[in-house]
């Protein structure tokens, strides 16, 4: 072939910087955006956060101007604002102080007078952990060193459940050949690791664990008279217990309903996961971007003021720009500056994407803040979209992460969007609002009766709602909801 030049002309669309930044910022999370802007103000000395001076804040707006605007508008150079000021306690770690000033002085028997009481109820010591727990146990145990070796490798080998999940032959492959221990070794060790607290850690398997607590609960004074019944069914037949197959349980203990009711409330009193209560506990917070309020016989969305960053151009560095303009070094803080106004106008853009979504999702679900779940109305992304003029991707990126906090509880802005199922009547009824009612029924149900999700199917059909068997079965097992065999009850 031949090669040529030809001149070809064409649209297309190109995503500059500024578009790129708007798009991503559009994706965040209200947390994620502002550990974003933590990182841009440490790279970019043009730009500074007005979040903690909240005189200079409610000076700088208008009368109905928004917090995004009136950042925007206090941008301009000429606006005068203290610069950010720094927290000498910022980097104190009270962990250290508290563990050397209160638990040292408790531990050695030092006196601490009133005042240094009261100020420990604002120090928080960490929490110990399973091993650490488990660990001062056999500090005090009267075991040998040769023991105590093979007892701390068991601690060691426990996952967070407090389980054991390794096997004997596993744990003798960490440990020296020449020490010459042997699998008896291990399973002396595991006797003694099954008599610390709490009841039923180092066990194998979930029946082990109850096991363990059942007997722990014959070594108490008031040790219950349903225990010897409870320890038959953990150790031959939990499986029929876990299916509610309370007829053959009974045949096969040979004992009556009322014991087997006792001993079935013994065992829903044990801990599965004696473990777990020493997990660090995990702390996921949400931040809403919007709050919805009822104002008159309607409800309305705003934005969160609280959760929106207030961000302006740093006066100092566009006062040293201005002064030296056309000298060395001065292109540099053009473009910084250049950047601190593009992050400021597509914060303020998120947030009013943001509230037109809300707004419209909001304009939609009204019957839903009002009566909840049940009063749900099928709504689709596309529907969205339409109302505020954007592409369905777009409406999809907005509601992800993205919080509505209501007098029903704070929601994902996705909670609103379902799929829905005909009514008889010609109509539509949303899978929220099926899933509100399945949930309606099987509360109210008997529980010696259970209903089968073909029963469930019949009585939302009998309100109007045409909805399959297995479709039932599905939205059940979205809830959580056990089958209708696991639902039974003495």
């Amino acid at each position: 072939m031949k090669a040529s030049l030809q001149l070809r002309v064409a649209q297309g669309i190109t995503l500059t910087p500024q578009l790129q930044q708007s798009i991503r910022l559009l994706q965040l999370s209200t947390l994620e955006l502002n550990n974003e802007i933590e990182r841009i103000l440490l790279e970019n000395p043009m730009l500074e956060r007005l979040d903690d001076v909240p005189v200079e804040r409610s000076r700088s707006r208008e009368p109905g101007e928004t917090p995004p605007e009136a950042a925007a508008r206090n941008e301009a150079p000429d606006s005068d604002a203290p610069a950010r000021e720094g927290n000498d306690d910022e980097h104190t770690d009270w962990s250290d102080i508290a563990e050397s000033a209160d638990w040292g002085a408790s531990r050695e028997g030092g006196h601490r007078d009133d005042e240094d009481d009261s100020d420990s109820r604002n120090v928080q010591v960490a929490e110990r952990s399973l091993a650490d727990h488990l660990g001062e146990q056999l500090a005090l145990s009267p075991l040998e060193a040769r023991d105590r070796i093979l007892v701390q490798l068991l601690i060691d080998s426990l996952n967070e459940n407090g389980y054991l999940d390794a096997s004997f032959e596993e744990l003798l492959a960490l440990l020296p050949e020449e020490a010459g221990f042997e699998e008896d070794d291990l399973a002396i060790a595991l006797k003694y690791l099954q008599n610390f607290d709490p009841p039923g850690i180092g066990a194998r398997t979930a029946q082990e664990c109850l096991a363990l607590q059942l007997q722990a609960r014959a070594a108490q004074d008031d040790c219950p008279p349903e225990q010897p019944l409870a320890l038959a069914i953990v150790r031959e037949h939990l499986e029929l217990l876990a299916e509610r197959n309370f007829a053959q349980l009974r045949r096969v203990l040979g004992c009556d309903e009322a014991a087997l009711r006792r001993a079935n409330e013994l065992i829903l009193t044990l801990d599965p996961h004696p473990g777990a209560r020493f997990a660090p506990d995990e702390t996921r917070y949400v931040i809403p971007d919007i709050i919805v309020r009822k104002r008159g016989a309607r409800w309305q969305a705003q934005i969160n003021e609280d959760a929106m960053p207030r961000l302006r151009v740093n006066q100092l560095y566009a006062g040293i720009l201005r002064q030296n303009r056309g000298n060395e070094g001065a292109a540099t803080l053009a473009d910084r500056l250049q950047e601190a106004r593009w992050l400021i106008r597509n914060i303020q853009q998120r947030f009013d994407t943001i509230l037109r979504c809300a707004q419209a999702i909001v304009a939609r679900q009204q019957k839903f803040f009002d009566y909840g779940d049940v009063a749900m109305r099928p709504l689709t992304l596309r529907e969205i979209a339409e109302e505020i003029e954007m592409h369905e991707s777009t409406v999809s990126r907005i509601t992800s992460q993205k919080y509505l906090a209501t007098p029903r509880g704070v929601f994902e802005m996705k909670y609103f969007f379902g799929s829905h199922v005909a009514t008889e009547a010609g109509g539509e009824a949303s899978s929220t609002a099926i899933r509100a009612l399945i949930r309606q029924i099987v509360d109210a149900e008997d529980r010696k009766k259970p209903l089968s999700d073909a029963k469930i199917a019949e009585l939302l059909g009998e309100q109007g709602i045409v909805v399959a068997r297995r479709t039932v079965a599905k939205y059940r097992e979205n809830l959580g909801i056990a089958p209708v065999s696991q639902r039974k009850t003495l």
